[in-house]
């Protein structure tokens, strides 16, 4: 790959970050942020621990601030626009932590706008402790979102030019690197409109859709759990020998003369 073509798609990728950061400040992208940060509130209220990390945040969202856990570290990934009191950096295939350190990581709406998400959830395997939580924010294109970017993908601008994932392609991967789902949530059943009077006026579709059609939610929120296979104790040798002698009545070698 010539410079001049790595630096332009690395302008791409940040001008894509950026667009993506200037949707969440339109009416729209404020509704969906104030619902995903009421799901990963609660969601945190059961996780504890030592260390949490959440890696991007195209809302300028703090997620990891709802949680108990007192170390709180925020990672941005390298495409996105700088923030006031983050200096990490990092790639999708490599996050600068230490193996088997994070108990909880959280993961908003990177898998859509990396071009290595399987790489990035490796990553993430690899810091999360035994039995450490994964959260994932990702959008749905299952979903009204989903019938959006597949008419405006063509205008390149985010978030509709982003890769949409379905549950079970995520699925999959998680399973692979022997991360259990263990729950999902679904949010933002509206269209994405961007006149806040409209998005009062269906507000009734957000709990409508959680009750009638819940897996057309137009963002799906993922809890995985790094499973940790229980080890099988080994008998030894000589205890399997020394049962087979006294557990039965042993032969003689030789016959006795009468």
């Amino acid at each position: 790959m010539t410079d001049n073509l790595k630096a332009a798609l690395e302008k791409d990728s940040v001008t894509v970050r950026e667009q993506l950061a200037e949707w969440f400040r339109h009416p729209s992208g404020r509704y969906l942020y104030n619902l995903e940060y009421r799901v990963i509130a609660r969601l945190l209220e059961r996780m504890f621990g030592y260390h949490i990390l959440q890696m991007g945040a195209p809302a300028e969202a703090e997620f990891y601030q709802a949680s108990p856990i007192t170390h709180k570290i925020l990672i941005r990934m390298e495409q996105e626009p700088e923030m006031e009191g983050c200096s990490l950096r990092c790639r999708a295939d490599a996050v600068p932590v230490l193996a088997d350190t994070m108990d909880v990581v959280i993961l908003p709406h990177q898998l859509e706008f990396t071009d290595t998400p399987h790489k990035l959830l490796r990553e993430i395997e690899r810091i999360l402790i035994g039995e450490g939580y994964l959260i994932i924010i990702s959008f749905n294109p299952w979903s009204l979102c989903g019938l959006w970017r597949f008419f405006l993908s063509w205008r390149d601008q985010a978030p509709w030019n982003g890769r949409f994932y379905s549950h079970a392609r995520i699925k999959d991967w998680l399973s692979l690197l022997d991360l259990e789902l263990v729950h999902t949530e679904r949010v933002f059943y509206l269209p994405p409109v961007r006149r806040s009077g409209l998005i009062r006026k269906l507000g009734f579709l957000e709990k409508l859709g959680r009750y009638c059609w819940s897996y057309l939610g137009g963002v799906h929120i993922i809890v995985a759990r790094k499973h940790i296979a229980p080890l099988t104790p080994l008998k030894l040798a000589w205890q399997r020998r020394r049962n087979a002698v006294v557990s039965g009545v042993t032969k003689p070698t030789t016959r006795s003369r009468e």
